[in-house]
């Protein structure tokens, strides 16, 4: 079967692209055995992809609140129904609100609190995705005919691709309170040059979310120029066919870096002890950080010092996952969504004030390789989150 109807399964490509007051944003969700007649999709997704032939595109186009709904204006709440100290900006689950209708103590779906005053929660219930136009593009892919069918669960796809998205982006423009309390404390806080002495030359992520990375650096990583890997290890992510003319990797055992074959030079150094990278202004057209940037304990002073040392209109692009060295990562990391961790990279950038053209970037279902080891526990690979600016022209 080469043509979509009731009857299908098929794989899906689904990207969601919109824009917040500060950024560009793409979300992009494999949907895989996709099926028209079981499965959950909005009625203008379903129409737009039935008739469609294998790697055929459809788009269709979402007013603000046509998936979702919006009430408009956040309701206040009383502070001692809530059960955490909370921060503007940032989201919870609605179960830690006690004694409003509706909402039961499992309740796991996020709110946001927008403004904290006089005994009072100012909270938006809306979807995050509420107030944004949005632009949904579908690549079909392998079609084949439906089963018969027993029974079994009905799956919302597009429920499943916009799960966090949205979170990101400030509130009516207000900056994420990302910074009160220790936010930028550790577990271990023990000088990282004896944590990271011994090397690990280990990867960090499955094979498809490295791939994942990779795609993405390619984005930006021409012939020619000369690259920053910073927080850089064993290996750089790089794409294959690039053939920049320098690589610098700028890290902390030098063991993994000398391992590195994609290096023309290494510095070994702390950044947490030591913001100040050891270049000339100007001298990158790209920087990298790879899994990493959830370990710095100086982040705002690190974003402005590598736009010190990027050509103006260069490239800073950070990428990471859900995976990391529990003893080392800051706090508030561990305390954040998935795709809030997406807003606090985005902050890192514009508290800088050095950047502009900002844009946000997940990639999330695809399958895990089936030679990974943790295979027999993870049926999908490691979801991939980018953050990207350019250094504002000078």
């Amino acid at each position: 079967m080469d043509i979509i109807d009731l009857n299908s399964v098929t794989d899906i490509a689904l990207q969601l692209k919109w824009k917040s007051n500060t950024a560009s944003h793409f979300e992009s969700y494999a949907a895989r055995g996709v099926s028209l007649w079981r499965d959950w999709l909005p009625d203008g997704v379903s129409q737009a992809v039935t008739g469609k032939r294998a790697w055929e595109k459809a788009s269709v186009d979402l007013a603000p609140g046509e998936l979702f709904g919006k009430n408009g204006r956040p309701i206040k709440v009383d502070r001692r129904r809530f059960s955490l100290a909370p921060q503007a900006g940032r989201f919870y689950p609605k179960g830690r609100l006690s004694g409003l209708p509706g909402v039961f103590p499992q309740n796991i779906q996020p709110f946001r609190c927008v403004g904290v005053s006089n005994g009072h929660l100012d909270v938006d219930m809306d979807h995050p995705l509420s107030p944004y136009p949005l632009f949904l593009s579908m690549t079909v892919g392998q079609i084949s005919d439906q089963k018969v069918e027993r029974g079994g669960s009905s799956i919302d796809w597009v429920g499943r691709l916009t799960e966090g998205p949205g979170m990101q982006a400030r509130w009516q423009g207000t900056p994420t309170d990302f910074f009160s309390g220790t936010p930028f404390a550790r577990k271990d806080e023990q000088p990282d040059d004896r944590f990271y002495g011994n090397p690990r030359l280990v990867h960090h992520l499955d094979e498809t979310a490295r791939e994942m990375v990779s795609d993405i650096y390619k984005r930006f990583v021409k012939d020619g120029m000369q690259v920053l890997d910073l927080m850089a290890s064993w290996t750089s992510h790089l794409p294959e066919g690039a053939r920049p003319e320098g690589v610098s990797g700028l890290g902390m055992n030098r063991t993994e870096l000398e391992q590195n074959p994609r290096l023309t030079g290494i510095k070994v150094h702390d950044l947490n002890a030591d913001p100040v990278l050891p270049f000339g202004a100007a001298s990158f057209d790209v920087v990298i950080c790879t899994v990493s940037v959830e370990y710095l304990t100086r982040p705002l002073e690190i974003f402005a010092d590598v736009a010190r040392v990027l050509k103006p209109g260069g490239v800073f692009v950070v990428t990471f996952s859900n995976r990391w060295f529990p003893p080392k990562t800051i706090q508030i990391w561990e305390q954040l969504h998935e795709f809030e961790r997406v807003g606090l990279v985005s902050e890192y950038f514009l508290k800088s004030g050095a950047f502009d053209n900002l844009s946000t970037y997940s990639m999330r279902g695809l399958p895990r390789p089936r030679d990974d080891k943790y295979a027999r526990e993870l049926y999908l690979s490691d979801p991939v989150y980018a953050v990207w600016g350019s250094r504002v022209q000078e």
